[in-house]
């Protein structure tokens, strides 16, 4: 298992009073330092990372550190200990730390944060230990000790960055290429006003230093603020160690191989959870939360928690499962387990059938040399034969089995099985969709497939160069961090600091994130306009109803009674759906009682009374639920029982019905239901709506109005559909 490195800085910042002097209308350069400083900070503190960070300001107005005598090392101060970033260094960075009115050598300082490192980290294990140092190189500098310190910082294996607001050219000293290249593409990009004599001898300094450290890179490790601000705007990802998972690759009885996975693939989720604590106190202990269960009765009968079991909605049944039940109903298995039920094709899995939300490198058991060969023959023949394992696996004997397949993944460095689960028979989804190639509307031209040829062409994310040899990816997802995770902290660490404040804006690099690379956008703008071209766009305007004859030439005259126009569906011959279904539905069931219902009262020697008994029980059933989408399906059942009753003259059932409902909602408290009855402005039929009724507009509308109970308090409805899954897994 790999142990997770550990790191101790020391962030070391000239508060000078140089650093405090600006141009009109731009930032200071101790500004922009501190900036530099809170980026770092805030990436380690949501990357939850292990590294202790301490602070050495130079330049402060009074001393505090173990090496000042007399006037050695004065003007610097040690502002905090190594410790773990949080929200009091960031607030000491934005709020404490201020400009100083003295200047300090940022040697003296160097050698300051020497001593806090060595003496502050002994005893402890730290895989490295480094000094990030902010300055304008204005202070005055002795070079007396600098071999000293060059001797030091190598013996002690202490490294060391500079950050500047400004760059520093090495084109005419030599030096790295690539240092060079990078510094010729950002000196413009700074505000160039000439450099003082002093700055130009630290800057030399600081070359001699860096360039002795380390000859081949040390002048990479000069910083300018604004890189340093690009580099440092995303928040670091939280780092995860690799917990490895040994088990047994059995194939058969017989053969069985030493293994040991690792997650390669998995769905980040963010670990800080929401809680609730006091507005005013924000103390989560200031606020409890007390849950009681009780009856849905008038008085709210409270019940005992060990008077209460869990149960399984079954259609509109309950059926009770108790804890014990629950226990004795999960899959059983001796162990964990990597077991291969046998072998098929590689082209036979299909790329979406991946599923699942991990992916697992499996690898020989370290140390083990009769597993690693065995392994290291499966992994190949797989890889020659080109065909894959289907595996049975179990993280542990608490956890549901998965069937899953491994692929062979052979790289120069290293080998592997790659496991990813795939679909049972209820995880997939069927979809039947008619073919283009049938209908000639939808083949296109030969000149309509070359231009999306050319679209396709132009937005290829792989540059290539000229000799055809190199590539360069211009879109990496594996390099893009989450949006929601970016948004996420900078939005807390902006709460942190300033409750009572909006929100701000979205950072401009996070909108740019997933947008399309700028040399694709350019190179597929005349792609796309022939695209536009050759697949035009044409508004559809309202279809015009078709006039028939008897619409042309029917009797305009008032005396006799217009002629209704049959209905297509009662015509003979006429196609319908429908009527296609008729003969297939005998009662009125649960999934769509309403269409059911429609069939069957139109059905010859139909029993109206009793096909609405059918669905009367059913909407009841709908009422017991006590469930939004349940009370939805109520309400349109009702409406087509209306509208039916009223077609076939047997308003007085319906009213009737509607009468007895009211009771019922009114008995069983279910105000919620009838609100969206009178949403819907469903109320009894009116004899200004059919001739067999006998109520009035103004009954039907007060026979909406509920009754009024003082002091009613109505119980929450369950909003729920069914249990998802009685059976809990553990999480890997």
């Amino acid at each position: 298992m790999a142990r997770s490195s550990k790191a101790a800085i020391v962030l070391c910042l000239d508060v000078g009073f140089t650093m405090s002097n600006s141009a009109s209308g731009e930032e200071s350069s101790l500004e922009q330092a501190k900036k530099i400083m809170t980026k770092f900070v805030q990436r380690q503190v949501f990357a939850e990372s292990k590294d202790e960070v301490a602070v050495v300001l130079f330049g402060t107005d009074g001393t505090t550190n173990d090496l000042a005598r007399g006037d050695q090392y004065q003007n610097i101060t040690v502002h905090r200990s190594l410790m773990l970033p949080d929200f009091d260094l960031l607030e000491d960075i934005q709020d404490v730390i201020k400009p100083g009115s003295e200047q300090a050598d940022f040697l003296d300082a160097i050698i300051v944060c020497m001593d806090l490192l060595q003496k502050e980290t002994i005893g402890k294990k730290y895989e490295k230990r480094h000094i990030e140092l902010f300055t304008d190189l204005s202070s005055p500098v002795s070079e007396d000790q600098l071999e000293i310190i060059i001797a030091n910082l190598k013996k002690t294996g202490i490294s060391l960055q500079f950050f500047l607001p400004f760059p520093v050219d090495v084109d005419d000293r030599g030096g790295n290429t690539s240092a060079n290249v990078y510094s010729q593409m950002h000196r413009n990009s700074f505000p160039r006003k000439g450099l003082s004599e002093q700055q130009k001898k630290g800057i030399d300094v600081v070359r001699k230093l860096m360039h002795t450290l380390d000859e081949g890179g040390g002048l990479e490790e000069i910083y300018t603020f604004r890189e340093s601000l690009e580099r440092l705007s995303m928040f670091k990802k939280i780092e995860r160690r690799p917990m490895a998972w040994p088990c047994q690759l059995t194939i058969g009885s017989n053969l069985s191989i030493r293994i040991v996975a690792y997650k390669s693939v998995t769905e980040e989720k963010v670990k800080k959870i929401w809680t609730v604590v006091d507005a005013k106190t924000l103390k989560r202990d200031d606020v409890q939360k007390e849950t009681v269960y009780c009856l849905n009765d008038d008085d709210e009968t409270e019940v005992q928690k060990d008077d209460t079991i869990q149960g399984f909605r079954y259609g509109s049944d309950i059926v009770p499962f108790s804890k014990e039940d629950e226990e004795q109903m999960k899959y059983k298995t001796e162990a964990k387990c990597f077991s291969v039920l046998g072998f098929s094709r590689s082209s036979q899995i299909q790329r979406h059938y991946y599923m699942g939300n991990q992916v697992l490198k499996v690898f020989a058991a370290k140390d083990d040399e009769n597993a690693a060969v065995a392994f290291s023959a499966l992994v190949h023949a797989l890889d020659e034969l080109k065909v894959v394992a289907i595996v049975r696996y179990a993280y542990d004997r608490r956890c549901n089995p998965q069937i899953g397949v491994a692929f062979p993944y052979i790289k120069d460095a290293y080998e592997c099985l790659i496991y990813v689960q795939l679909p049972y028979m209820e995880d997939l989804r069927q979809y039947i969709f008619s073919s283009l190639k049938n209908n000639k509307k939808c083949i296109p031209t030969a000149d309509q497939l070359s231009a999306v040829d050319s679209l396709i062409d132009s937005m290829n994310l792989v540059y290539e160069d000229d000799d055809g040899e190199t590539f360069e990816d211009l879109f990496k997802p594996s390099k893009i961090p989450n949006p929601h995770f970016q948004r996420l902290y900078q939005c807390l660490q902006h709460k942190a600091f300033h409750p009572n404040e909006p929100l701000p804006p979205i950072e401009q690099h996070l909108l740019e994130m997933l947008e399309m690379p700028h040399v694709v956008k350019e190179r597929c703008q005349a792609p796309l306009e022939k695209v536009k071209a050759l697949f035009p766009l044409k508004e559809v305007g309202k279809k015009k109803e078709e006039k028939t004859a008897q619409d042309i030439f029917k009797d305009n005259s008032e005396d006799g009674p217009n002629p209704k126009k049959p209905k297509i569906e009662d015509e003979e011959g006429s196609f319908s759906i429908i009527k296609l279904a008729e003969g297939n539905i005998t009662s009125v069931g649960s999934v769509n009682p309403a269409e059911d219902f429609r069939i069957l009262v139109r059905q010859k020697n139909a029993d109206f009374k009793d096909v609405s008994q059918q669905l009367i029980n059913r909407i009841d059933q709908f009422l017991e639920n006590k469930g939004s989408q349940y009370y939805m399906k109520g309400i349109n059942c009702i409406s087509v029982f209306r509208e039916e009753a009223m077609k076939l003259s047997k308003v007085q059932c319906f009213n009737d019905f509607l009468q007895a409902l009211k009771s019922k909602v009114e008995d069983k408290a279910l105000a919620d239901f009838w609100e969206i009855m009178i949403q819907d402005r469903i109320s009894l039929i009116t004899k200004d709506e059919a001739e067999g009724s006998s109520v009035t507009s103004e009954e039907a509308e007060k026979f909406l109005a509920p009754k009024e109970k003082k002091n009613e308090i109505l119980p929450p409805t369950d909003e729920g559909g069914d249990v998802d899954d009685l059976v809990s897994t553990i999480k890997t």
